[in-house]
Parts: structure tokens; sequence; C-alpha cells
């Protein structure tokens, strides 16, 4: 059975009757350009073929029915059309609230329905199921109610949601990208303007994802302290961001800079034109271009900005040392952990795989899960 198969008969079988439509948001990964969203820089995402899967019907009071298919099969239930308050105990139905919050704050008037959600993006492993949520539950109101929302706006209440309401403070690449993802494309995102560019995937590529399954330990309090460093750092440029600092510019005033946040600062700088440069390598199917610039992300991630792990260095040593100048690996995600995105020939991705599978947990004593994907479609609605 089908996943959408799967949440239609978890809905029928929960609120015995059948579900008008489902939503389908998908998670994403990361090709090229870390922590450069929030100092307004430049992204490279693709949405990716694991998603999440929200089946809706609506109901004629104000009362919205949540079942969460893998969260132990755990149920909310609160009202729209007044103030939502957060849930004490369910840290996902906080999700799902949270958007309805600020669809509320926005004026748009809501129903009540009935929601089962499930779905296959891994969980904890950087691949945003988090947004994918925000995104399905905003477009599934967007549908259910009519409310004519453009995808762009579905991405800024979803990265509100989370802001606002969950009370993580997240840029805006995971939900734009959720929103506006396109079928065999990654999407460079400006993230100052939020304009979109189109980069297309050589269909003899394949996306790979690898968790390193390492618990994610300081990530929230070490994340904190990059964003102040960086901010910092634009604030010594006298600038609104790192954004609109130049290379030149870091380069001649590197040596008054706090250690630390010149270190940090030649990250974002370098690699926001590692981003647009890698925009390039794949519009013009420059593979061994491509190679370089993620591993030069991937040694800037190391050395200075300090966000790998010594399991995270070895899987990409594993990876690399099979592909060469063939495809491209780095750590992708916050850091501390978590996922390496390889961009590997469709020939090679058996060789990888075996590559990994042999010598990673002997290395590291870790078992790692492996995925891959072609880069997918944004949301949108599967009817009936």
């Amino acid at each position: 059975m089908n996943i959408e198969s799967t949440v239609r008969s978890a809905f029928l079988k929960h609120f015995t009757r059948d579900a008008d439509f489902v939503v389908k948001a998908p998670g994403r990964v990361n090709l090229i350009g870390e922590h450069t969203d929030y100092n307004d820089g430049f992204v490279l995402p693709c949405a990716i073929e694991y998603a999440t899967y929200i089946a809706v019907a609506p109901r004629t009071d104000s009362t919205v029915n949540v079942l969460a298919l893998d969260c132990n099969n755990e149920v909310d239930s609160f009202s729209v059309g007044q103030e939502v308050a957060h849930h004490q105990t369910q840290s996902w139905s906080n999700y799902v609230r949270g958007v309805v919050d600020e669809l509320q704050k926005r004026g748009h008037q809501l129903t009540g329905c009935d929601i089962c959600i499930t779905g296959n993006v891994p969980q904890g492993a950087g691949l945003s199921s988090s947004a994918a949520l925000e995104v399905g539950i905003a477009y599934a109101f967007n549908h259910l109610c009519d409310l004519f929302i453009e995808r762009k706006e579905i991405a800024k209440i979803g990265q509100a949601a989370e802001n606002n309401f969950v009370g993580c403070n997240c840029g805006i690449m995971d939900q734009l990208i959720s929103a506006c993802g396109q079928q065999g494309q990654a999407l460079g995102i400006d993230c100052q303007s939020l304009d979109l560019i189109e980069v297309s995937i050589n269909e003899g590529m394949t996306i790979m994802m690898i968790n390193s399954n390492v618990k994610r330990g300081l990530v929230d309090s070490e994340y904190n302290l990059r964003r102040e460093q960086c901010y910092a750092g634009a604030e010594a440029f006298s600038k609104p961001s790192l954004r609109h600092v130049s290379i030149e510019e870091y380069e001649a005033n590197k040596a008054q800079l706090d250690p630390q946040v010149a270190k940090r600062v030649e990250h974002i700088v370098y690699e926001n034109a590692r981003t647009l440069a890698a925009m390039q390598a794949f519009t013009d199917n420059d593979i061994g271009r491509l190679s370089k610039l993620m591993a030069q992300s991937h040694a800037s991630m190391r050395d200075l900005f300090e966000i790998t792990t010594v399991q995270i260095d070895a899987l990409v040593e594993i990876i690399d040392n099979v592909l060469g100048d063939k495809g491209g690996v780095r750590m992708t995600g916050g850091g501390f952990g978590g996922c390496v995105v390889a961009f590997v020939p469709n020939v090679m991705v058996a060789e990888v795989t075996a590559a990994i599978e042999s010598q990673y947990q002997q290395q590291t004593g870790i078992k790692e899960s492996i995925y891959t994907s072609l880069p997918a479609s944004g949301v949108s609605v599967i009817r009936a």
C-alpha cells in the first residue's frame, strides 16, 4: 500500500468517512549554501521525493480534529475562529496549531475539518519534515477554504508558524522549497528578495542523502551562537547583513575582526560566491566544477564555521574517495550531525552505497541510513 492509500485508509478508519482530498508536501535537501539564508544570502535546495501526506475532509462546525499516524496515533482537537492555544504535551500539534494561528492572524476565515497526517520524510535527519508539515497544513486550509494564497506566501506562513508559535528561529529556505519546488530542478533562492532561480538537474545524476545518525547535541545553542557571530560580523562592516560584504571587503579588513567572527564571516562571504557559481555549474552540467565547489563548501563548514563532526567528515571522505571529480559531496543542514548530500552519477550509486556500507560503521561504530531521490515538485493536492 502506498502512502496516499495508507493515509486515506487511516482517515476512513478513524473518522468513519472518506477524505475529500490529500495534500502532499515534500521534504528538501540543500545542495549548497549553508547558513547563508539568515544572512540574506543564496541557497540551492531541491524538493525530494520523501513527503508528508495530509488527508482532509471539511466539517460543518469550527472543530479541527487531527490524527498523527507517525506519532503513535496521537490526536489533537481545537477550534478555529478563536485564539489558538499551545498544546502543552504534544510538540507536533503546535506545528499544526501554529499554521492555523498565522492564517487567522492574516484575516483568513477558516472552517473546521478532520485531518490525518503521515509521511516518509525521515524525522531528525535535517530533511525538513517540520517545514513539509507546516507547508502541507497551510496548503490544505488554502484548498479547503478557497483562500487563493500564492505559494511564496504559503512558505512565509509556515516560517512564521515555526518562528512565532513553535519558537524555532528558522530561515525561509525549507518552507520555500517545499512550497515552490519543481520536478527535475533545484531552486536557487535569493533569501533577501525571495527571487527564485530555476536550475536544471542532469537526469543522469542522483541525489543521495546519507544520515550519519549522529545524535545532534549542541545544535540549538551552537546554531544561535553562529547567528550572533554572523550578525556581529555584519555590524563590524556597518552592513545590514553579510550578504552585502564582498570578498574584497572581507579580505581587506579581516585583520580588524575578532578571530572567531572573522572565520564565520569568511565562510558566509565565500559560500555565497560558491552557491552562485554552483548554480551556473549545474546549468552548464559542469560536474568537475561542481565537485570542487561542494568540496570547498564542506572544508569551509569544517574549518571556518566549525559545524561538522568527525563522523560526518569520515562519511564525506568515504564518498569522495569513490566519486573523485565525477560528482560532489558535502555536509548539508545546520550541522553537528545530520546528513551528507552527494550528487552521484546514476551508474555509480551502487558503488557509492557499497563503500558507505562497508566502511562507515566500521570507522565510527554508527550505522548510517541512505536515501536517494530525484528533484521533486512542491506541495500539491491529490484529489480522490
